[in-house]
């Protein structure tokens, strides 16, 4: 399928790894409820995992910026990582790597902080370590991935892992890197040397044990989870290719040895299985995927891991994969000690949207009769929330099962239930109409409308056609791998929500062995729908920021967030919004903290309100979550900079940090 470039980059990739009506605001109150801390205590001074917290918060108690004093922040200082050069410090470096630094290039990682140094990697899976004060190089690790080969998803890391622990001496304290030729690295975090008691000379490999793996379309993008002295490690993988992918097995590693300790395939391969009476034998033999590409979360004291999973390959036909697909668009609690399953909640039956679980599972503490409940906050690309307890799985608001589309395609048979929570309000329009189809021009709109009159569109959950269907939300909108903040003290939860629609069709295969979903007896053919100037389809705002009261389940507020830069000029552009990659964190002063839009900046909100209170350019594209910590008496805030190949942002590979004067 040929990507089409519009005003909002291309959009138009498979990967299982990698948003009508308004929304109603509910005020709530500007005060700071009684919510306990969860039991994952965090420190202003540090940021020591991807989401902060190992259950993946992304707060911080940091106050001494605060929305008084916002205003005052500017860059303290900016690096830059070496990769649009390619130069890897060494003489002799080579100049230069094509595609690979443009629309192939996506900068997602968050930085850590950890014992005096920041660990950040870049999209050629380069780990730096760099004094949080000054951003001064402290050493820099090359795993020399290939850059001549084609990958699934273009060439992204959206960070590390760090583990202490293996007692005195090199490699007592360890950054893990996977790597998108899946490698799961071992780093000596006082040097950057390899550890040589991990793995192989540091390094285990993870595409054996997986089915047959293609070159370029297997490997990891996201941080591992550390827990209990283990890594747990999922996998990104090239979707839509076939029935039979690699399995999307996820792994615990001894953090020290490397040494494999269990596996979870989230798709039965056998009857001692317990999920095995849920697959037929034939299709749990064949099918692949299901796999977790995101970043996953745990919670130590209660020896749990939150794997969220994607679909079952591929996604837009499911006709040889018949039934729900336990275990597949799900979050799955395992025990972390042993990698049994605990319980699951699926959030799509039997997808057939590409509506993975693409976000971090996030947890926190929801007050509820007068006690604190632990919970796990599931967003999904829906725009559907999920708030779930975090021991059983059980919903904490209600969850109910609606009937939807069924499908018209033959030998497909779509779920006919599909489960809608009934709080929170939905964050994103659950379908539209071509009636609102909109254009900032009379071609556009007519175009739009055309276009839109012509596919099948039910709502939400409209099976994909031979006629075509729209999907709104697409696949790549509502919540992305950018997640969830949890503000711990507010009860709040904010999180950036993406309006992008599509299209997808299917047809009959032409030739056996060409296309793609090989093994199925279709074709897929999908695309965003825009008009002839490259504008969504879909009435604007293309992305919002919105803030959930978890205590009771209504929106605070919602407000349009970023803006198209191509689109600059048009009346009311400021009130449109943009799709968004990244998400916020927040901090106990009530700031939130945000990149992610198309037009190359950080900006900081109010979450009492949802005012923006500071705007700041970047040199590239923010398509990261940004971190904050205090050094020296000095709060800071640190983003990736690096633009993102999917929507054309601009391209760079800057770290930033910024700090009051």
């Amino acid at each position: 399928m040929t990507k089409k470039r519009s005003a909002l980059g291309t959009w138009g990739i498979g990967v299982a790894g990698s948003a009508a009506a308004c929304i109603a605001v509910i005020a709530c109150s500007d005060g700071r409820s009684s919510v306990p801390a969860s039991d994952t205590t965090v420190s202003a001074a540090e940021w020591p995992a991807y989401g902060n917290d190992a259950g993946g918060s992304r707060w911080s108690p940091a106050a001494q910026i605060t929305r008084e004093n916002v205003g005052d922040l500017r860059e303290a200082w900016r690096v830059s990582t070496g990769d649009a050069t390619h130069d890897d410090g060494s003489e002799g470096a080579q100049s230069g790597c094509g595609a690979c630094h443009t629309s192939d290039s996506k900068f997602e990682a968050t930085p850590l902080l950890v014992d005096g140094r920041l660990f950040v990697s870049t999209p050629l899976n380069r780990v730096l370590a760099l004094d949080p004060r000054s951003g001064e190089l402290l050493w820099r690790y090359d795993p020399r991935i290939a850059t001549d080969i084609e990958r699934n998803e273009g060439f992204v890391s959206r960070g590390v892992s760090h583990w202490s622990g293996a007692g005195d001496g090199p490699c007592s304290s360890r950054v893990f890197l996977g790597t998108i030729d899946a490698r799961l690295i071992a780093l000596d975090a006082e040097s950057g040397e390899p550890c040589d008691g991990f793995g192989d000379g540091g390094t285990v490999r993870l595409d054996e044990g997986v089915g047959e793996v293609q070159v370029g379309q297997y490997g990891v993008t996201s941080p591992p989870a550390i827990v209990h002295g283990l890594v747990v490690v999922g996998s990104s993988m090239g979707d839509n290719r076939r029935v039979d992918m690699e399995r999307g097995v996820v792994r615990a590693y001894d953090a020290r040895s490397g040494t494999l300790r269990w596996t979870f395939d989230p798709i039965p391969r056998g009857p001692d299985d317990p999920s095995w009476a849920d697959w037929s034998p034939e299709a749990a033999a064949k099918t692949g995927a299901a796999n977790a590409w995101a970043p996953l979360s745990a919670d130590p004291e209660r020896d749990l891991v939150f794997v969220p999973t994607g679909s079952a390959a591929p996604d837009f036909y499911g006709g040889e994969r018949p039934g729900d697909n336990r275990f597949a668009n799900s979050v799955v609690a395992l025990r972390a000690s042993t990698g049994e399953v605990v319980w699951h909640f699926q959030v799509v039956h039997h997808d057939l949207w590409d509506y993975d679980v693409a976000a971090q599972p996030s947890l926190a503490d929801v007050p509820r009769d007068g006690r604190s409940v632990p919970a796990v906050v599931v967003a999904t690309k829906m725009g559907l929330v999920y708030v779930l307890n975090r021991e059983t799985g059980e919903p904490l608001f209600p969850v109910e099962e609606r009937p939807v589309p069924v499908s018209d395609v033959p030998g497909e048979r779509a779920s006919p239930t599909q489960p809608f929570p009934t709080l929170p309000e939905p964050l994103h329009p659950q379908g539209w109409d071509p009636g609102s189809a909109w254009g900032p021009t009379p071609a556009d709109l007519e175009s739009c409308r055309a276009q839109a009159g012509g596919l099948r569109n039910e709502g939400m959950f409209t099976p994909p056609s031979l006629q075509g269907t729209v999907l709104y939300p697409g696949y790549a909108g509502g919540v992305n791998w950018g997640g969830v903040a949890i503000d711990r003290e507010r009860s709040r939860m904010v999180v950036n929500v993406s309006r992008i629609p599509v299209w997808v069709r299917l047809r009959e295969r032409e030739r056996e062995g060409a296309g793609n979903q090989l093994g199925t007896p279709y074709v897929m053919e999908r695309e965003m729908l825009t008009g002839p100037s490259g504008t969504l389809c879909s009435p604007p705002p293309w992305g919002t920021l919105v803030a959930v009261d978890l205590t009771t389940g209504a929106l605070a507020w919602e407000v349009p967030f970023g803006r198209v830069p191509a689109l600059r000029e048009l009346p009311g552009a400021e009130r449109m919004g943009s799709p968004s990659l990244g998400g916020p964190i927040v901090t106990s002063a009530g700031l939130v903290f945000i990149g992610a839009a198309m037009d190359d900046a950080i900006r900081a909100f109010d979450i009492r309100t949802g005012e923006e209170v500071w705007r700041h350019e970047l040199p590239a594209g923010g398509q990261a979550t940004p971190m904050t910590y205090v050094v020296d008496g000095k709060q800071y805030v640190v983003i990736a900079a690096g633009g993102h190949g999917s929507i054309g942002t601009t391209f760079g590979d800057w770290v930033v940090a910024f700090a009051l004067p």
